[in-house]
């Protein structure tokens, strides 16, 4: 078994906000407070980033219309034992997707952690 850390990217929608700065302050406080509430806090919360396809700059992940905005969040999570890849995206989304309800999510990256399997120390034999 071994350990990733994964990244997911979900799309969160911010209603009646003035500004692009206050739609991802609301954005992540939601989050925040939805992941929490299921004990989730070790979930970390960013904003995604876009680049811009004209002049390579990196911008945030925010498209506002209307008082209304998308918010592009990204959720890392470490995720142990698990089989492979897939099965620790699968892990992933199921923890956080249970916590968010119906924000969508995608897989960004799954990472193989520093020291791949996790020893475990046997338990004692008792059978004496």
């Amino acid at each position: 078994m071994t350990n990733f850390k994964v990244l997911l990217e979900g799309a969160w929608l911010v209603r009646d906000v003035k500004s692009a700065d206050d739609a991802i302050g609301v954005a992540i406080s939601e989050a925040g407070k939805r992941l929490n509430s299921k004990k989730l806090d070790y979930v970390e919360v960013e904003v995604g980033q876009t680049v811009c396809p004209a002049c390579g700059e990196s911008l945030d992940g925010v498209f506002m219309v209307a008082g209304t905005a998308l918010v592009g969040l990204l959720f890392e999570i470490r995720v142990y034992d698990a089989e492979g890849e897939e099965h620790a995206f699968r892990i992933a989304k199921s923890t956080i997707g249970k916590a968010l309800g119906a924000v969508p999510l995608r897989l960004v990256e799954a990472e193989e952690m520093e020291g791949g399997k996790a020893a475990r120390s046997k338990k004692p034999d008792r059978s004496m």
